[in-house]
Protein backbone atom coordinates (compact mmCIF):
# COMPACT_ATOMS: atom_id res chain seq x y z
CA UNK A 1 0.00 0.00 0.00
CA UNK A 2 1.28 3.45 -0.93
CA UNK A 3 2.16 5.71 1.99
CA UNK A 4 0.05 8.86 2.30
CA UNK A 5 1.62 12.09 1.05
CA UNK A 6 1.91 15.33 2.99
CA UNK A 7 -0.11 17.17 0.34
CA UNK A 8 -2.96 14.67 0.58
CA UNK A 9 -2.99 14.89 4.38
CA UNK A 10 -2.95 18.68 4.36
CA UNK A 11 -5.83 18.70 1.90
CA UNK A 12 -7.84 16.31 4.08
CA UNK A 13 -7.10 18.18 7.30
CA UNK A 14 -8.05 21.49 5.67
CA UNK A 15 -11.65 20.24 5.66
CA UNK A 16 -11.71 20.54 9.45
CA UNK A 17 -13.05 23.98 10.37
CA UNK A 18 -12.22 25.75 13.62
CA UNK A 19 -15.73 26.20 15.09
CA UNK A 20 -14.74 29.50 16.71
CA UNK A 21 -13.03 31.26 13.81
CA UNK A 22 -14.79 29.67 10.84
CA UNK A 23 -11.36 29.04 9.24
CA UNK A 24 -9.75 25.72 8.47
CA UNK A 25 -6.85 24.73 10.68
CA UNK A 26 -4.33 24.45 7.83
CA UNK A 27 -4.74 27.91 6.28
CA UNK A 28 -5.00 29.32 9.81
CA UNK A 29 -1.46 27.95 10.43
CA UNK A 30 -2.61 25.99 13.47
CA UNK A 31 -1.35 22.69 12.05
CA UNK A 32 2.23 21.98 13.17
CA UNK A 33 4.86 19.20 12.97
CA UNK A 34 3.14 16.95 10.45
CA UNK A 35 5.07 13.64 10.36
CA UNK A 36 4.48 10.57 8.21
CA UNK A 37 6.08 7.19 8.96
CA UNK A 38 4.69 4.61 6.55
CA UNK A 39 1.00 4.56 7.38
CA UNK A 40 1.46 6.23 10.77
CA UNK A 41 0.63 9.93 10.92
CA UNK A 42 1.33 12.40 13.73
CA UNK A 43 0.75 16.14 13.96
CA UNK A 44 0.12 18.95 16.42
CA UNK A 45 -2.63 21.57 16.41
CA UNK A 46 -2.09 24.73 18.46
CA UNK A 47 -4.98 27.10 19.15
CA UNK A 48 -4.38 30.71 20.13
CA UNK A 49 -7.12 30.70 22.75
CA UNK A 50 -8.23 28.39 25.61
CA UNK A 51 -10.65 25.69 24.48
CA UNK A 52 -10.41 22.72 26.85
CA UNK A 53 -14.08 21.80 26.44
CA UNK A 54 -13.82 21.68 22.64
CA UNK A 55 -10.63 19.62 22.39
CA UNK A 56 -12.24 16.11 22.34
CA UNK A 57 -14.61 16.93 19.45
CA UNK A 58 -11.84 18.67 17.51
CA UNK A 59 -9.48 15.72 18.01
CA UNK A 60 -12.12 13.29 16.73
CA UNK A 61 -12.78 15.44 13.66
CA UNK A 62 -9.05 15.65 12.84
CA UNK A 63 -8.51 11.90 13.20
CA UNK A 64 -11.56 11.18 11.01
CA UNK A 65 -10.30 13.61 8.34
CA UNK A 66 -6.80 12.09 8.33
CA UNK A 67 -8.22 8.59 7.92
CA UNK A 68 -10.00 9.56 4.69
CA UNK A 69 -6.55 9.58 3.03
CA UNK A 70 -5.69 6.16 1.53
CA UNK A 71 -2.86 4.41 3.33
CA UNK A 72 -3.32 6.13 6.70
CA UNK A 73 -3.18 3.79 9.69
CA UNK A 74 -2.52 5.11 13.18
CA UNK A 75 -3.19 8.81 13.73
CA UNK A 76 -1.65 10.66 16.68
CA UNK A 77 -2.88 14.19 17.39
CA UNK A 78 -1.45 16.55 20.02
CA UNK A 79 -3.87 19.42 20.73
CA UNK A 80 -2.85 22.45 22.77
CA UNK A 81 -3.67 26.09 23.44
CA UNK A 82 -1.08 28.85 23.63
CA UNK A 83 -2.19 32.33 24.63
CA UNK A 84 0.35 35.03 23.75
CA UNK A 85 0.59 38.74 24.52
CA UNK A 86 -1.14 41.04 22.06
CA UNK A 87 -0.55 44.68 21.28
CA UNK A 88 -1.95 47.38 23.58
CA UNK A 89 -2.18 51.17 23.16
CA UNK A 90 0.97 52.86 21.96
CA UNK A 91 3.31 54.23 24.58
CA UNK A 92 1.81 52.30 27.51
CA UNK A 93 4.19 50.18 29.57
CA UNK A 94 3.24 46.52 29.58
CA UNK A 95 2.64 44.69 32.84
CA UNK A 96 5.13 41.95 33.78
CA UNK A 97 3.64 38.44 33.80
CA UNK A 98 0.30 39.62 32.33
CA UNK A 99 -0.20 38.82 28.65
CA UNK A 100 -3.56 40.45 27.94
CA UNK A 101 -5.66 42.95 29.88
CA UNK A 102 -9.37 43.30 29.11
CA UNK A 103 -11.51 46.12 30.48
CA UNK A 104 -15.12 45.19 31.21
CA UNK A 105 -17.03 48.47 31.22
CA UNK A 106 -20.57 49.76 31.13
CA UNK A 107 -20.69 53.53 31.42
CA UNK A 108 -23.70 53.10 33.71
CA UNK A 109 -23.97 51.36 37.07
CA UNK A 110 -26.45 48.62 37.85
CA UNK A 111 -26.32 46.80 34.52
CA UNK A 112 -24.56 43.68 35.82
CA UNK A 113 -21.01 44.52 34.75
CA UNK A 114 -19.32 42.99 37.82
CA UNK A 115 -21.41 39.81 37.51
CA UNK A 116 -20.45 39.58 33.86
CA UNK A 117 -16.77 40.14 34.69
CA UNK A 118 -16.60 37.40 37.30
CA UNK A 119 -18.42 34.85 35.14
CA UNK A 120 -16.28 35.61 32.09
CA UNK A 121 -13.14 35.19 34.19
CA UNK A 122 -14.36 31.86 35.57
CA UNK A 123 -15.36 30.72 32.08
CA UNK A 124 -11.89 31.46 30.68
CA UNK A 125 -10.32 29.63 33.63
CA UNK A 126 -12.61 26.62 33.02
CA UNK A 127 -11.31 26.48 29.45
CA UNK A 128 -7.75 26.20 30.73
CA UNK A 129 -6.51 29.81 30.84
CA UNK A 130 -4.64 31.48 33.69
CA UNK A 131 -6.93 34.36 34.71
CA UNK A 132 -7.00 37.28 37.12
CA UNK A 133 -9.51 39.97 38.10
CA UNK A 134 -8.65 43.54 39.04
CA UNK A 135 -11.58 45.14 40.85
CA UNK A 136 -11.19 48.74 39.67
CA UNK A 137 -14.30 50.01 41.42
CA UNK A 138 -12.59 51.82 44.29
CA UNK A 139 -15.83 53.27 45.68
CA UNK A 140 -17.96 50.14 45.37
CA UNK A 141 -15.82 46.98 45.22
CA UNK A 142 -17.92 43.85 44.73
CA UNK A 143 -15.48 41.16 43.58
CA UNK A 144 -14.55 39.96 47.12
CA UNK A 145 -18.18 39.00 47.76
CA UNK A 146 -18.82 37.59 44.29
CA UNK A 147 -15.65 35.49 44.34
CA UNK A 148 -16.31 34.30 47.88
CA UNK A 149 -13.00 35.65 49.20
CA UNK A 150 -12.30 37.28 52.55
CA UNK A 151 -9.16 38.28 54.46
CA UNK A 152 -6.16 40.44 53.62
CA UNK A 153 -3.51 39.96 50.92
CA UNK A 154 -0.08 38.82 52.11
CA UNK A 155 3.02 40.93 51.56
CA UNK A 156 6.50 39.46 51.96
CA UNK A 157 8.43 42.70 51.40
CA UNK A 158 5.95 45.33 52.60
CA UNK A 159 5.93 46.87 49.11
CA UNK A 160 4.09 44.38 46.93
CA UNK A 161 1.23 41.99 47.69
CA UNK A 162 0.07 38.58 46.63
CA UNK A 163 -3.28 38.31 44.84
CA UNK A 164 -6.10 36.53 46.65
CA UNK A 165 -7.44 33.43 44.91
CA UNK A 166 -10.55 31.27 44.59
CA UNK A 167 -11.87 28.90 41.91
CA UNK A 168 -8.43 29.08 40.26
CA UNK A 169 -8.73 32.84 39.56
CA UNK A 170 -6.38 35.48 41.04
CA UNK A 171 -8.13 38.58 42.42
CA UNK A 172 -7.12 41.94 43.85
CA UNK A 173 -9.52 44.59 45.15
CA UNK A 174 -9.51 47.59 47.47
CA UNK A 175 -12.22 45.59 49.25
CA UNK A 176 -9.51 43.30 50.65
CA UNK A 177 -7.72 46.26 52.25
CA UNK A 178 -10.62 48.03 53.99
CA UNK A 179 -13.55 47.05 56.18
CA UNK A 180 -16.65 46.13 54.21
CA UNK A 181 -18.75 48.95 55.68
CA UNK A 182 -16.02 51.59 55.42
CA UNK A 183 -16.75 54.13 52.64
CA UNK A 184 -13.89 55.37 50.44
CA UNK A 185 -14.23 59.15 50.78
CA UNK A 186 -11.46 59.98 48.34
CA UNK A 187 -11.10 62.54 45.59
CA UNK A 188 -10.26 61.37 42.06
CA UNK A 189 -6.44 61.60 42.21
CA UNK A 190 -6.28 59.50 45.40
CA UNK A 191 -8.56 56.83 43.96
CA UNK A 192 -6.58 56.80 40.72
CA UNK A 193 -3.28 56.39 42.56
CA UNK A 194 -4.70 53.57 44.68
CA UNK A 195 -5.87 51.79 41.56
CA UNK A 196 -2.49 52.03 39.87
CA UNK A 197 -0.87 50.60 43.00
CA UNK A 198 -3.34 47.69 43.04
CA UNK A 199 -2.51 46.96 39.42
CA UNK A 200 1.27 47.34 39.43
CA UNK A 201 2.16 46.29 42.99
CA UNK A 202 0.34 42.97 42.85
CA UNK A 203 2.52 39.92 42.18
CA UNK A 204 0.38 38.46 39.40
CA UNK A 205 1.39 34.90 38.57
CA UNK A 206 1.76 34.48 34.79
CA UNK A 207 -1.70 35.52 33.61
CA UNK A 208 -3.07 34.85 30.14
CA UNK A 209 -5.89 37.30 30.81
CA UNK A 210 -6.47 39.98 33.44
CA UNK A 211 -10.07 41.21 33.47
CA UNK A 212 -10.57 44.71 34.85
CA UNK A 213 -13.96 45.28 36.45
CA UNK A 214 -14.29 48.96 35.57
CA UNK A 215 -16.27 51.44 37.70
CA UNK A 216 -19.25 53.06 35.99
CA UNK A 217 -18.85 56.41 34.25
CA UNK A 218 -16.19 58.12 32.13
CA UNK A 219 -14.40 60.24 34.76
CA UNK A 220 -10.90 60.39 36.25
CA UNK A 221 -10.49 56.70 37.09
CA UNK A 222 -11.84 55.44 33.78
CA UNK A 223 -9.72 57.86 31.75
CA UNK A 224 -6.55 57.06 33.72
CA UNK A 225 -7.13 53.33 33.27
CA UNK A 226 -7.70 53.78 29.55
CA UNK A 227 -4.54 55.85 29.11
CA UNK A 228 -2.08 54.18 31.50
CA UNK A 229 -3.10 50.52 31.59
CA UNK A 230 -1.98 48.41 28.59
CA UNK A 231 -5.41 47.26 27.43
CA UNK A 232 -5.72 44.58 24.75
CA UNK A 233 -9.37 45.50 24.35
CA UNK A 234 -12.64 46.36 26.07
CA UNK A 235 -15.97 44.59 26.50
CA UNK A 236 -19.01 46.84 26.89
CA UNK A 237 -21.87 45.58 29.07
CA UNK A 238 -25.31 47.15 28.74
CA UNK A 239 -28.97 46.37 29.18
CA UNK A 240 -31.41 46.94 26.28
CA UNK A 241 -32.77 50.01 28.09
CA UNK A 242 -32.30 53.33 26.28
CA UNK A 243 -30.89 55.08 29.36
CA UNK A 244 -28.26 52.34 29.80
CA UNK A 245 -27.38 52.40 26.11
CA UNK A 246 -26.85 56.15 26.29
CA UNK A 247 -24.06 55.73 28.84
CA UNK A 248 -22.69 52.56 27.21
CA UNK A 249 -22.16 54.54 24.00
CA UNK A 250 -20.17 57.14 25.95
CA UNK A 251 -17.97 54.41 27.41
CA UNK A 252 -17.43 52.90 23.97
CA UNK A 253 -16.45 56.29 22.53
CA UNK A 254 -14.00 56.89 25.38
CA UNK A 255 -12.11 53.69 24.57
CA UNK A 256 -12.08 54.52 20.87
CA UNK A 257 -10.56 57.95 21.56
CA UNK A 258 -7.63 56.47 23.47
CA UNK A 259 -7.01 53.70 20.94
CA UNK A 260 -8.42 50.72 22.86
CA UNK A 261 -10.16 48.21 20.55
CA UNK A 262 -13.75 47.23 21.38
CA UNK A 263 -13.95 43.44 21.55
CA UNK A 264 -17.74 43.47 21.58
CA UNK A 265 -20.97 44.22 23.41
CA UNK A 266 -22.74 42.00 25.95
CA UNK A 267 -26.45 42.59 26.39
CA UNK A 268 -27.37 41.83 29.99
CA UNK A 269 -30.89 41.38 31.44
CA UNK A 270 -32.11 40.97 27.85
CA UNK A 271 -35.19 38.88 28.63
CA UNK A 272 -37.07 37.59 31.66
CA UNK A 273 -38.79 34.21 31.72
CA UNK A 274 -41.30 33.83 34.55
CA UNK A 275 -40.30 30.90 36.77
CA UNK A 276 -43.97 30.13 37.49
CA UNK A 277 -45.72 30.34 34.13
CA UNK A 278 -42.90 30.58 31.59
CA UNK A 279 -44.10 33.93 30.21
CA UNK A 280 -41.32 35.72 28.27
CA UNK A 281 -41.03 39.45 28.80
CA UNK A 282 -38.49 42.05 27.65
CA UNK A 283 -38.58 44.20 30.78
CA UNK A 284 -35.86 46.63 29.68
CA UNK A 285 -36.70 46.59 25.97
CA UNK A 286 -35.62 44.29 23.16
CA UNK A 287 -32.34 44.08 21.21
CA UNK A 288 -30.95 47.44 22.32
CA UNK A 289 -27.43 46.06 22.66
CA UNK A 290 -27.65 44.28 19.32
CA UNK A 291 -28.75 47.49 17.59
CA UNK A 292 -25.92 49.42 19.28
CA UNK A 293 -23.39 46.85 18.05
CA UNK A 294 -24.68 47.26 14.51
CA UNK A 295 -24.66 51.05 14.79
CA UNK A 296 -21.01 51.18 15.86
CA UNK A 297 -19.76 48.27 13.76
CA UNK A 298 -18.62 46.12 16.70
CA UNK A 299 -19.32 42.49 17.54
CA UNK A 300 -22.45 41.48 19.43
CA UNK A 301 -21.13 38.87 21.86
CA UNK A 302 -24.48 37.65 23.13
CA UNK A 303 -27.35 38.19 25.54
CA UNK A 304 -27.83 37.13 29.17
CA UNK A 305 -31.28 36.77 30.76
CA UNK A 306 -32.66 38.61 33.77
CA UNK A 307 -32.60 35.57 36.00
CA UNK A 308 -32.90 35.22 39.78
CA UNK A 309 -30.27 32.49 39.99
CA UNK A 310 -27.55 34.72 38.48
CA UNK A 311 -28.05 37.25 41.27
CA UNK A 312 -28.39 34.67 44.04
CA UNK A 313 -25.29 32.73 42.99
CA UNK A 314 -23.13 35.87 42.67
CA UNK A 315 -24.29 37.17 46.07
CA UNK A 316 -23.45 33.80 47.62
CA UNK A 317 -19.89 33.90 46.28
CA UNK A 318 -20.50 31.06 43.82
CA UNK A 319 -21.16 32.66 40.41
CA UNK A 320 -23.16 30.77 37.78
CA UNK A 321 -20.15 29.29 35.95
CA UNK A 322 -19.00 27.46 39.10
CA UNK A 323 -22.41 26.99 40.78
CA UNK A 324 -23.95 25.27 37.75
CA UNK A 325 -21.10 24.74 35.24
CA UNK A 326 -23.18 22.62 32.85
CA UNK A 327 -26.29 24.82 33.04
CA UNK A 328 -27.74 27.01 30.29
CA UNK A 329 -26.61 30.30 31.86
CA UNK A 330 -23.04 29.08 32.37
CA UNK A 331 -23.11 28.01 28.72
CA UNK A 332 -24.02 31.56 27.68
CA UNK A 333 -21.17 33.06 29.70
CA UNK A 334 -18.74 30.48 28.27
CA UNK A 335 -19.84 31.35 24.74
CA UNK A 336 -19.18 35.06 25.36
CA UNK A 337 -15.80 34.32 26.99
CA UNK A 338 -14.76 32.11 24.09
CA UNK A 339 -15.62 34.85 21.58
CA UNK A 340 -13.57 37.38 23.58
CA UNK A 341 -10.56 35.03 23.63
CA UNK A 342 -10.88 34.31 19.90
CA UNK A 343 -11.12 38.05 19.12
CA UNK A 344 -7.95 38.67 21.14
CA UNK A 345 -6.11 35.80 19.41
CA UNK A 346 -6.84 37.42 16.03
CA UNK A 347 -5.27 40.74 17.05
CA UNK A 348 -1.71 41.86 16.38
CA UNK A 349 0.83 40.21 18.67
CA UNK A 350 3.06 42.17 21.01
CA UNK A 351 6.68 42.00 19.88
CA UNK A 352 8.18 44.46 22.37
CA UNK A 353 9.87 41.66 24.33
CA UNK A 354 11.80 40.65 21.19
CA UNK A 355 13.48 44.03 20.82
CA UNK A 356 16.64 44.75 22.82
CA UNK A 357 16.47 47.63 25.26
CA UNK A 358 18.62 50.56 24.21
CA UNK A 359 20.61 52.49 26.79
CA UNK A 360 22.07 55.87 25.90
CA UNK A 361 25.20 56.77 27.80
CA UNK A 362 26.78 60.18 27.91
CA UNK A 363 30.34 60.28 26.63
CA UNK A 364 32.88 63.05 26.83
Amino acid sequence: MTAPTEAALRAALSTVIDPNTGLDLVSGKQLRNLQIDGGDVAFDVELGYPAKSQMPALRSALIAAARTVPGVGNVSVQLSSKVVAHAAQRGVQLLPKVKNIVAVASGKGGVGKSTTTVNLALALAAEGASVGILDADIYGPSQPMMMGISGRPESADGKTMEPMENYGVQVISIGFLIDADNPMIWRGPMATQALEQLLRQTNWRELDYLLVDMPPGTGDIQLTLSQKVPLTGAVIVTTPQDIALLDAKKGLKMFEKVGVPILGIVENMAVHVCSNCGHVEHIFGADGGKKMAGEYGVDYLGALPLNLSIREQADAGRPSVVADPDGEIAGLYKSVARQVAVKIAAKAKDYSAKFPSIAISKTT
